[in-house]
């Protein structure tokens, strides 16, 4: 049991800070309008999202303002019980700090053009998100001054 105990501390952080951060671009929008909502294959997706961050023990969610990002968090945040909070993606590098400074696992919903920008802006390492792409979730591992970058494809059906 001690040797149990033991190796279990010495794989924890010394000042004991982990966490994941989850990024994802809204999933597939209607074409038309200024403000469009998700296609109903983005609400499949968006259900198959909260299905799959239930069990990541996430603390916050965060979305842009916009009907398409909202939908996507929506089915997390009702299976979750938490409150989606909004961000300005025009103020990506004060939005990065905060979210740092939390040091929580954090759900975020952005955009092709700002996703990898925040990906990079909080240590990951981040690739171009075509326009017709979507359903790739990227995690942030984060354990002290190290981040490790990983993504998983969320499913449309």
């Amino acid at each position: 049991m001690i040797k149990l105990i033991f190796a279990a501390l010495i794989l924890l952080p010394i000042n004991g800070y982990c966490y994941d951060l989850y990024l994802i671009r809204h999933f597939e929008k209607l074409s038309g309008g200024t403000d469009p909502g998700l296609t109903q294959q983005g609400q499949v997706r968006a259900n198959a999202l909260a299905d799959y961050l239930l069990s990541k023990n996430i603390q916050h969610i965060y979305s842009t303002k916009y009907h398409r990002t909202k939908q996507t968090a929506q089915p997390f945040a009702q299976a979750s019980g938490l409150e989606i909070q909004f961000y300005s993606p025009k103020q990506l590098a004060t939005f990065a700090e905060t979210i740092q400074s939390l040091q929580r696992n954090v759900l975020i919903v952005g955009h092709s053009n700002t996703t990898p920008s925040l990906v990079s802006l909080l240590g990951g390492a981040s690739k171009k998100i075509d326009e017709s792409e979507y359903g790739e979730l990227f995690i942030l591992q984060i354990s002290e001054d190290k981040v490790e970058t990983n993504s998983v494809m969320i499913p449309s059906k």
